[in-house]
């Protein structure tokens, strides 16, 4: 059973930094392409990053320059650095995995900003 586990959220400080993980099981070759998502309160959920199976990395407008995406091979894990984090950054964060023509979703992992 393939499943995507997020961890690393929490409160931060404006102009702070925090990393989310998120963990692939059974291996992170299961996923052809994986991503980060988010949700505010009240709003849709919108992509924020995503890497894809050679490396390729690329972002959304809003965390583009803030924001790196990246994984470790050898720990089946996905990262999601981010700095220079504002108020409007406060959301519920999902990674996802394109499985087969699937997307499989983590549970998510709260981050907020706030003084």
């Amino acid at each position: 059973q393939v499943q995507l586990v997020e961890s690393g959220g929490g409160l931060v400080q404006p102009a702070g930094s925090l990393t989310l993980s998120c963990v692939a099981s059974p291996s992170i070759f299961s996923f052809k392409s994986m991503a980060w998502y988010r949700q505010a309160p009240g709003k849709e959920r919108e992509w924020v990053a995503k890497i894809i199976a050679n490396g390729v990395t690329d972002y959304a407008d809003s965390v583009k320059g803030r924001f790196t995406i990246s994984r470790d091979i050898r720990k089946n894990a996905m990262y999601l650095r981010m700095s220079s984090l504002l108020s409007e950054d406060t959301a519920v964060y999902y990674c996802a995995g394109g499985f087969g023509s699937q997307v499989v979703w983590g549970q998510g992992t709260q981050v907020t900003v706030s003084s």
